[in-house]
């Protein structure tokens, strides 16, 4: 996979824009010149999870004895799954956040853009032959990609409206539903391949 692809299906996976009115209600009655301290705060906590998971990934993989092949299907399925609910979400799209004080790490950093989806994900790179630096390199651009956005949440939101966000959100929904597909078919592919020889 090349340091696009890489990038462009996390970047989808952390779902920046579909997080922003989350972030924005979470937020809400924080005083505006912290909200950008807690979201940088945030966002580097997720980016280091997101980090620890890729580097540990391939050990625990191959400690539990899984595949590349089994790595390729599982995750191409886990990520048509969720791909489907940013297609069509449930209750208009509403999610319910009740926070009583100032996050810290949940649910910002983790689950809402370090969330299963995306460590699976950088788990199933660290098992395929990808150079580490295309990995790291795919990671840190889609969080500085996915940071700008929310850190310039408030503008979005009122520049697209709830009817643009997820509108973005399903498109987006879209194209990683295609990277979960070509996932699946490379992991039968590399599964067929090996099955013949």
């Amino acid at each position: 996979m090349s340091l696009f692809s890489i990038s462009l299906s996390l970047f989808l996976l952390m779902d920046p824009i579909g997080n922003v009115p989350l972030f924005i209600a979470i937020l809400k009655e924080v005083d505006p010149k912290k909200q950008r301290k807690i979201i940088i705060r945030e966002l580097i906590i997720a980016f280091f999870a997101i980090l620890l998971f890729y580097l540990v990934g391939d050990a625990l993989l191959s400690l539990l004895h899984i595949s590349q092949q089994s790595v390729l299907i599982s995750g191409g399925i886990i990520l048509f799954l969720i791909a489907i609910k940013m297609i069509f979400p449930r209750s208009n799209h509403e999610k319910k956040v009740q926070i009583h004080e100032k996050p810290f790490i949940v649910p910002l950093a983790i689950p809402l853009v370090a969330g299963p989806a995306v460590l699976a994900t950088v788990m199933i790179y660290s098992r395929q032959e990808i150079a580490t630096l295309t990995v790291i390199g795919g990671i840190f651009l889609a969080w500085i990609f996915s940071t700008i956005i929310l850190l310039f949440s408030p503008i979005l939101q009122k520049a697209l409206g709830n009817k643009g966000i997820i509108a973005c959100e399903r498109l987006m929904g879209l194209l990683l539903t295609m990277i979960a597909v070509q996932m699946f078919l490379d992991g039968y592919s590399h599964f067929f391949t090996r099955s013949i020889a």
